[in-house]
């Protein structure tokens, strides 16, 4: 299984004199572009070489001020200059963060005979917003390892973050841009392995082996430990395949931690439909149907890194969904664990299922809030597009303390409501309660389902990342093809959040 390595990343004061590109703002003052962050040297001298002011340059082959707008000037001593939209003078940690990576990703694609050093002249200042930058450059410098014999031509040998700022506080929101940018690529990395490399008990062992070193405890739970567990869902979901389910608990328990996050992540490593089989077009990508399982792995370890003092308990319900004689079919009863019963309505909404079982056994941890995150429905991202992920809760203010923290992280929710009523659709005849109920609102009946697994005096919330979990299209600001890591960077900004 392979992986990306991030480029060495570095802060400096002032922009290196070796570096090979240097990526530089253009943003809206007053109704007018403006540079911004590129050394007046660097200016100075491009100026004479072009005989025009460095503005005009870049304004003539098209460089704006429109966020997403990426324009890559003649080399200047030596150097390659890219100038980057940024929008508002004024600028948001999510504006630098994007205007970095596509920076980053832009430099990634010249042509060059070695590695390139790139150096990043946003003036960033405040610690929030240089942490921006060096997330959007290590994110946008991501790409993913193939399966190949040949070994991976490197694009970008280092990056620098330069910032006028020497404080203390800035070097860390480096260093802790570094440990979150390594779980979000880490999380990029699972999702685009194929599906026959990874499957539910060697996803399992790489998870041990991304925490190794740090102070988390594992547990995996294999077919046998489920099965004398109880964990009906699991087991149903993954029978129909030769690659039995796992469930891994993760635990970090630090001293002094007054809170404690519960996390719970979907982990269909392949999703065929079973019985109920996709679409051949619907099921190409299927592979991603454990992003939310690789979400909350992810964060949990750069939760740990990073000594948070918070704990967390992380459960990843791994399964493979497949259709064959021991597939589990539409009408059954499945007894999930904690005793409830459940009639299977369809063998493609088996997310639900898994989950159930996990989140039942979150609650036994008897945490101060329960978190779920999961690729779980199409009608998620009919409501909200591709690029927005949408977030239930049990109330306001559990889902304001999710969308605050995925505000200060710079990944976009949308909070939907679980109305009165939407539980009754899944009464059943035959069970405690159906696992699905008409064909509107299926987002919704997705998560009242989940929301009778969890007790009810515990805080929950639910996120739904069906669409913005991987980009079927090409990449964009920090954001690649594949496998996005999407509710990585939410989840540490929870954590942290739950600290104080």
């Amino acid at each position: 299984m392979t992986s990306f390595s991030l480029p060495a990343l570095t802060l400096a004061t002032s922009c290196p004199k070796d570096a090979d590109v240097v990526v530089f703002g253009v943003a809206e003052s007053a109704g007018s572009p403006v540079l911004v962050g590129l050394p007046d040297e660097v200016e100075r001298r491009a100026a004479k070489q072009f005989g025009q002011p460095l503005l005009a340059v870049a304004r003539s082959l098209g460089a704006d001020s429109k966020p997403g707008s990426t324009v890559v000037l003649p080399g200047a001593d030596g150097r390659r200059l890219i100038a980057v939209g940024l929008g508002n003078i004024d600028v948001t940690p999510e504006q630098v963060r994007r205007a970095a990576g596509n920076g980053v990703r832009t430099a990634s694609g010249l042509k060059s005979e070695r590695p390139l050093r790139v150096a990043i002249c946003l003036d960033a200042v405040e610690p929030e917003v240089v942490k921006g930058a060096a997330e959007g450059a290590l994110l946008g410098s991501y790409a993913f390892v193939k399966v190949s014999g040949a070994q991976a031509a490197e694009s970008i040998a280092a990056l620098t973050v330069v910032s006028s700022s020497g404080k203390p506080e800035v070097r860390g929101a480096v260093e802790t841009a570094k440990t979150v940018a390594a779980a979000v690529c880490l999380a990029r990395d699972w999702v685009n392995t194929p599906a026959n490399v990874l499957y539910p008990q060697t996803f399992a062992e790489a998870a041990q082996a991304a925490v190794k070193g740090t102070r988390i405890d594992v547990e995996v739970l294999d077919e046998k430990a489920l099965e004398r567990g109880g964990y009906g869902g699991l087991l149903a979901v993954g029978g129909g395949s030769s690659r039995p389910p796992r469930l891994v608990r993760l635990s970090y328990a630090p001293r002094g931690a007054k809170a404690h996050l519960a996390v719970v992540g979907k982990g269909i490593t392949f999703d065929t439909g079973g019985l109920n089989l996709k679409p051949s077009d619907g099921m190409y990508t299927m592979k991603c149907d454990m992003a939310g399982a690789a979400a909350a792995l992810a964060a949990t370890r750069a939760i740990a890194q990073l000594g948070l003092k918070v704990r967390v308990t992380a459960y990843a319900a791994m399964a493979e969904n497949m259709p064959s004689g021991t597939a589990y079919r539409p009408s059954d009863v499945l007894t999930m664990y904690g005793g409830t019963t459940v009639e299977n309505v369809n063998s493609d909404a088996e997310g639900r299922l898994v989950m159930a079982d996990a989140l039942a056994r979150a609650g036994e941890d008897s945490p101060d809030l329960i978190l779920d995150v999961a690729t779980l429905t199409g009608a998620c991202m009919v409501a909200l597009g591709e690029r927005v992920a949408g977030l239930m809760a049990s109330d306001d203010q559990a889902a304001d303390h999710v969308l605050d923290a995925a505000e200060s992280a710079g990944e976009a929710f949308w909070q939907l409501p679980i109305p009165d009523g939407t539980r009754k659709k899944l009464d059943s005849k035959v069970a405690d309660l159906r696992s699905g109920g008409n064909r509107y609102g299926g987002a919704l009946t997705a998560a009242a389902f989940l929301q009778t697994f969890v007790p009810g005096e515990i805080p929950w919330a639910h996120l739904d990342i069906a669409g913005p979990a991987f980009n079927d299209e090409g990449p964009y600001d920090y954001v690649p093809s594949g496998g996005t890591g999407m509710a990585v960077r939410t989840l540490v900004a929870l954590a942290q959040s739950l600290q104080s």
